[in-house]
């Protein structure tokens, strides 16, 4: 059995922040999932390696377990050893005690059940029997998981919101909570496929894609944005309308404000989906508007602004 090295499938460091995993994750779940590209064999076993990556790596004590059982794995083969004869006492807990566990990312597979590797299943869901072979499970069989795409908008991310989508014949409301990401799994627990045998049906995976707003940028849980403001209270400073994602906020404007300043709102930006307490930061790039159309007494007015100034116009 080759030991998968899933901090390489992610391209990141072992010693990479929970953060850096879920930004590589998210990257490669865009571009390899199977939506973008149908009937690509090479970029669905991409996208399998990738959520079984993420699957270990965003847990603290899977990614414990990996970085340990790795190690001793490599060590254990160069010496020669057997799948069969690793001591997995080693490793005792819920993961290798006892019962299995059925992973399945996506609506296909192979007939063997999940669609997770032989070194996942080994390490998290099964043991290896005599001669080197997997046990065979027992009891009824999970069903299939089901893939889905789901298009959101930087409003319903921000907001959170509520949509209805069709599953086998079924219409299911889905309830979104703020803080969606890009390329974010979400999983509806019984809803993929039933089991064909009695056991438990699938699950249903929707991974998140954001639409673009050309209003905002989001870097992280920061949004960026700008604000046109009139050029009158920029000079003398005054309440300005700030948009967010489905709504907006009253800024004070400082007298003096130029052009191209930026602004900081702290908590204003985008939630975190597991922490709704942490919030990002809102940037407000403040863009001064020149008034038009200029009366004949407001053109005044400026020259005798600009006579003050000592500037000739």
């Amino acid at each position: 059995m080759n030991v998968k090295d899933y901090y390489k499938i992610l391209g990141i460091e072992k010693s990479a922040t929970e953060d850096e995993i879920k930004k590589a994750y998210r990257k490669m779940a865009k571009k390899y999932h199977p939506d973008k590209n149908p009937g690509n064999k090479e970029a669905e076993e991409k996208f399998k390696e990738a959520n079984e990556a993420y699957e270990v790596l965003s847990d603290a004590e899977k990614r414990k377990k990996y970085d340990q059982f790795g190690s001793d794995w490599q060590h254990y083969e160069q010496k020669g050893g057997r799948p069969e004869d690793f001591d997995w006492s080693n490793f005792g807990g819920g993961a290798y005690g006892g019962g299995t566990h059925n992973y399945n990312f996506g609506g296909g597979g192979d007939e063997e059940g999940g669609q997770f590797s032989d070194f996942f299943e080994t390490l998290f869901g099964q043991r290896f029997g005599g001669g080197g072979r997997r046990t065979q499970q027992r009891g009824p069989q999970k069903g299939r998981n089901l893939n889905a795409t789901m298009d959101v908008s930087l409003e319903d991310a921000y907001k959170g919101g509520s949509r209805q989508v069709e599953v086998n014949g079924s219409r299911l409301n889905i309830k979104l909570k703020p803080g969606l990401h890009d390329g974010q799994v979400i999983r509806l627990k019984g809803k993929g496929q039933d089991s064909p045998n009695g056991g438990e049906a699938g699950d249903l995976l929707i991974t998140i894609q954001l639409t673009p707003d050309p209003r905002f940028e989001l870097r992280g849980q920061d949004i960026h944005t700008e604000a046109a403001v009139d050029l009158y209270v920029a000079v003398l400073g005054g309440k300005s309308q700030v948009a967010l994602p489905g709504g907006a906020i009253s800024m004070t404007i400082p007298e003096g404000t130029d052009s191209g300043k930026i602004f900081r709102l702290k908590g204003k930006g985008m939630p975190d989906y597991h922490h709704p307490n942490q919030v990002g930061d809102l940037y407000i790039k403040v863009m001064v508007h020149i008034p038009t159309h200029l009366t004949d007494k407001e053109k005044a007015l400026f020259k005798q602004l600009a006579s003050e100034r000592g500037i000739v116009v």
